[in-house]
């Protein structure tokens, strides 16, 4: 028979919102010291009683432990329980200050007080008509994201994002859902189709419900594009969703047309191109997604037929004055491409690191500016405007702040009926931009100004939908300029060196131990002993030899997120190395600890904060009374919600997808075995092209061999390439 226990919750040692597993520290009834009680709750706050049935058990490392088969808790009971209870971040205002006021007035009545009758809270003394409103407002929230948690805890579904849903849905968020769960996985951040689909069939949704095939085939463009790809072969959705649901080819396409008639996906064709098994002819797209390609060719198309800004320019005579000016003798390559910048509309300017794409910005700039055209410059990420900024002397902009986004509206203000004033735009970092952002940016683009383009084709593509820099190369639609000739002053560069050797398959040459170099190869097989490796050289080999600091000048970057050499492990094994908690302010969400002092990373697009996929800060505090993680980009302060910060992670790891168009001092790269379906040329090209002024590789030689062997062959589907071709 199983054994019972009844009490307190004094404290949660942990609890994963995503499964309900919780392991709680419990003043039971008849048990003089804590009791360990190991189970699933869907929510539970320290104060609260908890009943448990189930086994007692001796765990080796964590000793003796109650292992509940059932574990139900409820509001407390007691006046102590009840400051407990609020004290511990239930409603926003409430910390353990205030707690104990409200119930030295109140007592066992406290609850019933805060829910049915706030206003009497003004007896307490400090409690202004702010705060009590606060407290009145978080009560309520609580009482509906609780609902929505128990509800779905009902279904077996995790509770991790039910703030979430409260704020998109409100007060009927239950309601909403049941009426149409798959809902979930396009409004919900954070909500995938699968999530949506179990709790739908849970609910008596039929299989071949319309609206669980509608929401599969959603799922697969979904998925599709944020793997890269702008479209998909039709006959690829059609398969892909019946492998998801099962659901028979005749209700699979019945849904395709339903999309279509709804104008949220369409079907487009421009003849035969490469892809799946050979060719294929017909792609589905997002709506949005084939509206930003057709939109992007139309802006090619308008720039080609326009008249050039520049009046009669003597360009012998201007290139000697530009030589002149910045002390330098053009390489025939460079002239060229300054010649294209004057004389086309529309120049894409490519080539790997050491070739001189800065020095020809530069040019163009000064012959631009000699004429007294207006010229704006930017790039996709605030770190690449920075770095673009310094290294040409003039102001640069991200691609966003240049078109001016507004949160209040969630568009940009610059468009095509309100265009940029100026006659010559400089994009940098062209690999990492979007379908979609390039988009947005070329239709804000007056007709009568001219584009330069500058990027390096060889980097990996951009981490949304479409290969925009490679589609434009390969149209040939626009004028092509690729630096290939290294130049002396960076042909000493060992990273360039290295880079370059990359890019050609050959394995990479480390510079000598204990010399000036700047590219290091650390040979280590064992996996462990790559991370053991990496944090020691983060933490202090680097920093005494080299005399930057661990956390702002060194980047790791590894190839994957799962694995011991991933992401995920790497963050915490650096975590404890370079901000152990010692008394530090913490939160634990979404599977993730945060501390005051944290390298963190934004993971999404957030327009309202004005925050942007792989922006990379510092956390500054963190308010538990409410609910507060502050943090800096920057200089920039913003502060997250608890229940937000699925937005962050930690950042003293990153993947090298989010590393793009970033550059750092030091730079440190796992390479080795347990990432083999990641290890590509472009991967650690892009990699090794981010560190400034060191990168060590560290790993197994057999894995860079093959990194530096295999060439990235996987085409994203797109038609951009296409249209462009046909203008």
């Amino acid at each position: 028979m199983a054994d019972a226990i009844t009490g307190v919750v004094e404290r949660i040692t942990f609890h994963n919102l995503d499964n309900g597993y919780c392991v709680l520290r419990v003043r039971a009834k008849g048990h003089r010291d804590l009791v360990t009680v190991v189970g699933h709750l869907s929510q539970v706050l320290a104060g609260e009683y908890v009943e448990a049935t189930g086994d007692w058990a001796n765990d080796r490392q964590h000793g003796l432990q109650f292992k509940a088969a059932d574990l139900k808790s409820t509001p407390p009971h007691s006046a102590e329980g009840i400051v407990k209870y609020l004290g511990s971040g239930l409603v926003k205002g409430i910390g353990p200050t205030y707690a104990r006021k409200i119930v030295e007035v109140f007592g066992d009545l406290t609850l019933d007080v805060i829910d049915a009758s706030p206003a009497q809270l003004t007896q307490v003394k400090g409690l202004g008509p702010k705060r009590i409103e606060r407290i009145r407002a978080g009560w309520q929230e609580q009482k509906h994201v609780h609902r929505i948690m128990a509800f779905l805890a009902s279904y077996g579904v995790g509770t991790a994002r039910a703030v979430r849903i409260y704020k998109t849905y409100g007060e009927n968020a239950v309601e909403q859902v049941k009426s149409n769960p798959y809902r979930l996985s396009t409004d919900i951040w954070g909500v995938g189709f699968r999530t949506a689909d179990e709790l739908a069939l849970k609910l008596g949704i039929p299989r071949d419900s319309p609206h669980r095939a509608q929401a599969a085939v959603r799922h697969v463009l979904q998925e599709a594009a944020s793997n890269g790809h702008v479209g998909v072969p039709e006959e690829v959705v059609v398969e892909q969703t019946m492998a998801l649901t099962q659901i028979p080819t005749a209700a699979i396409e019945a849904a395709v047309e339903a999309l279509r008639y709804t104008d949220e996906i369409v079907r487009d064709s421009v003849g035969k191109i490469e892809g799946h098994d050979g060719e294929c002819d017909t792609l589905l797209f997002l709506k949005a997604l084939f509206m930003a390609e057709v939109g992007v060719a139309r802006s090619v198309a308008l720039l080609r037929a326009g008249v050039h800004p520049l009046p009669a320019v003597d360009l012998p005579a201007a290139l000697a004055f530009v030589e002149a000016r910045m002390g330098i003798a053009f390489a025939d390559k460079q002239r060229d491409a300054v010649e294209a910048a004057v004389t086309q509309k529309l120049l894409v300017l490519t080539g790997g690191p050491g070739t001189g794409k800065t020095t020809i910005v530069r040019a163009i700039l000064e012959i631009f500016l000699g004429k007294s055209q207006r010229v704006g410059l930017c790039s996709p990420t605030g770190r690449a405007a920075k770095r673009l900024a310094e290294s040409t002397g003039h102001e640069a902009k991200t691609i966003h702040r240049l078109l001016e986004f507004d949160p209040g509206i969630g568009t940009f203000r610059r468009n095509k009926e309100h265009p940029l004033d100026l006659d010559l735009l400089v994009v940098d970092e062209v690999s990492m931009a979007d379908i979609a952002l390039m988009n947005q940016l070329l239709r804000a683009v007056p007709p009568w100004a001219s584009v330069v383009l500058v990027g390096d084709r060889d980097q990996l593509p951009s981490v949304g939908p479409g290969s925009v820099l490679n589609d434009l190369i390969e149209s040939g639609a626009v004028a092509v300029v690729r630096l290939d000739r290294v130049h002396r002053q960076a042909g000493s560069s060992w990273i360039v060196k290295a880079a370059h050797a990359i890019n050609r398959g050959e394995l990479p040459e480390s510079a000598p131990a204990g010399g000036g170099g700047d590219f290091y190869f650390v040979e280590v097989d064992d996996e462990n002993v790559v991370v053991d490796r990496i944090v020691e050289m983060v933490k202090s080999r680097i920093p005494a030899r080299f005399g930057l600091n661990s956390v702002t000048d060194v980047q790791v970057l590894a190839p994957m997120n799962k694995a011991v050499v991933g992401v995920m492990n790497l963050n915490q094994r650096l975590q404890e190395a370079l901000n152990p908690a010692a008394g530090k302010a913490e939160v634990q969400r979404y599977g993730a600890t945060f501390r005051a002092g944290d390298k963190v990373m934004q993971t999404q697009n957030n327009y309202q904060r004005e925050m942007f996929n792989g922006d990379i800060g510092r956390i500054v505090a963190i308010d538990a009374v409410e609910q507060v993680v502050s943090a800096e980009f920057d200089g920039k302060a913003v502060d997250y919600d608890f229940s937000d910060l699925d937005e962050l992670q930690l950042a003293y790891a990153v993947s090298i997808h989010k590393s793009q168009g970033s550059e750092y001092p030091a730079v440190v790269i796992p390479v080795h075995t347990q990432h083999w379906i990641m290890l590509q040329r472009n991967l650690i090209y892009t990699g090794v092209t981010r560190g400034k002024k060191l990168v060590a590789l560290v790993g197994s030689k057999k894995a860079l061999s093959i990194a530096v062997s295999r060439a990235d062959t996987a085409r994203r589907f797109s038609l951009l390439k296409h249209r462009l071709g046909k203008l």
